[in-house]
């Protein structure tokens, strides 16, 4: 009799639309034997575009994986965090008993496999394409402190956010062919990332018009949450 995987998927912020577009995409994309819970972020934003929502953010997912996990006699086998920022990855990294990623971890980790395929020597290279211009100085600084940070090459945001792109998918399509078209020139680069919830299931309609692979960042954490570094399992500190 095979044992069910409980994977954990966190939305820090508070849009229950983002939510249901990470539920639907991660349990399309999971194993059989993997069985998907989601969860909201109680406080914080409705999109998390700035520093301020960001720090909060990682708060309400740290608060969101506490009270999932105190519903449940055991706990849980794998965390996503499902926004391309990772807010509070390394804080339930900590706290947690099993595998955590994040969006942008685990897409980074994912290119990172797929440059390999044809690229071993490892000096291949990874783009991020994503939506809102507040979050290019954001992921500049959270870059470094990501496993792989260092294989990305180039950053580039289009003006829309993920939700905007999402609510509108012939505008989406346009500004991040031409977006992905960008950092293929100008940096080389062998892989690109379509970071973010709100561009979750878009890399596939859009592979044909890009000659590199492209990397739907909410499958490709899906995947990657079971090869995470190790959790501390510390648990909630009594004072939060």
């Amino acid at each position: 009799m095979s044992t069910m995987r409980e994977l954990l998927v966190i939305n820090p912020n508070t849009t229950t639309a983002i939510t249901e577009t990470l539920t639907s995409l991660v349990r399309a994309s999971v194993p059989a034997d993997v069985r998907v819970h989601a969860v909201t972020a109680a406080f914080g934003a409705p999109y998390i575009s700035d520093e301020t929502a960001y720090a909060v953010a990682g708060h309400a997912a740290l608060k969101a994986w506490q009270q999932a996990s105190l519903a449940r006699a055991t706990p849980f086998d794998g965390v996503i965090v499902g926004c391309f920022g990772d807010p509070g990855l390394f804080a339930l990294r900590e706290a947690a008993h099993c595998p955590v990623t994040g969006l942008a971890e685990g897409a980074i980790q994912e290119a990172i496999r797929r440059m390999a395929d044809s690229l071993p020597t490892g000096k291949a290279r990874c783009a991020i394409v994503t939506g809102g211009a507040a979050w290019g100085p954001m992921l500049r600084k959270l870059l470094p402190t990501l496993a792989g940070g260092e294989r990305v090459a180039a950053i580039e945001t289009v003006a829309l956010t993920g939700a905007q792109l999402r609510a509108d998918p012939a505008a989406a399509a346009a500004l991040l062919v031409q977006a992905c078209r960008k950092v293929r020139l100008e940096h080389g680069a062998d892989a690109i990332i379509l970071g973010g919830a709100g561009l979750g299931g878009l890399a596939a309609s859009l592979q044909e018009h890009i000659d590199v692979p492209l990397i739907d960042s909410v499958l490709a954490a899906a995947r990657q949450v079971w090869f995470a570094p190790p959790s501390a399992g510390q648990g909630m500190p009594a004072w939060l």
